[in-house]
């Protein structure tokens, strides 16, 4: 990760703010303050948990909602006790193209990247 986490939270690079700020101006939704990322963990993938994202704007009651580096993300508890100081990170090298976690709760992950074991 970038930082150390000083508390439990939902981290976002600078890379990753840059594209989620990008993909929110493409979808029109610049703005919209009502407007958010959420991300989440399902089961699935390689690994056996795969990750989720989406752009929302309904934030239920047992979500946890965090903001970093100007983004404001959104989880369901469930989720967040597996994302618990988890880095969003964006990669636009050669080798792969695309959002990725760096999630210190993973004991393993697949080459892909979109799924991974505790």
């Amino acid at each position: 990760m970038s930082e150390v986490a000083t508390e439990n939270s939902i981290y976002v690079s600078d890379k990753a703010k840059k594209k989620v700020l990008e993909l929110m101006a493409d979808a029109e939704l610049t703005g919209k303050d009502d407007y958010f990322l959420r991300v989440g963990v399902v089961g699935g993938g390689c690994s056996g948990l795969s990750y989720k994202m989406d752009f929302d704007n309904e934030v239920k009651p047992m979500d946890q909602v965090f903001e970093h580096n100007g983004i404001k993300v959104v989880t369901d508890l469930k989720s967040f006790l597996y994302l618990v100081n988890t880095e969003l990170d964006f990669s636009d090298g050669l080798n792969g193209k695309g959002f990725y976690f760096n999630n210190p709760n993973a004991s393993r992950s697949c080459g892909c990247g979109e799924s991974f074991a505790v």
